[in-house]
């Protein structure tokens, strides 16, 4: 049977993920507030992110924006923004 959660993200209940993807209290309080369709949403976003900002998964500070940016979009009702983006549809 799916596990059914709340979703923050989409203010709906809909199916939970089947176990925690991130570590930690963070990975926890998405396990349990965010739904299978917000976290692909994210995903979606998470790679635009590393792909226009050119980040580096080495790098501290770059994961620290990624997590930053995860937490505006899921919990915050936050969307990602990059600068100078066009989506294909507007070019």
């Amino acid at each position: 049977m799916t596990r059914m959660v709340f979703c923050q993200r989409l203010k709906k209940e809909a199916p939970g993920m089947a176990f925690q993807l991130v570590p930690g209290e963070l990975g926890k309080r998405i396990f349990d507030n965010i739904c299978q369709e917000a976290w692909a949403e994210w995903q979606k976003k998470q790679t635009m992110l590393i792909n226009e900002k050119k980040l580096n998964m080495m790098n501290a500070e770059h994961r620290a924006l990624l997590q930053t940016e995860m937490e505006k979009y899921l919990f915050e009702d936050g969307d990602v923004q990059i600068e100078g983006y066009v989506p294909p549809s507007e070019k």
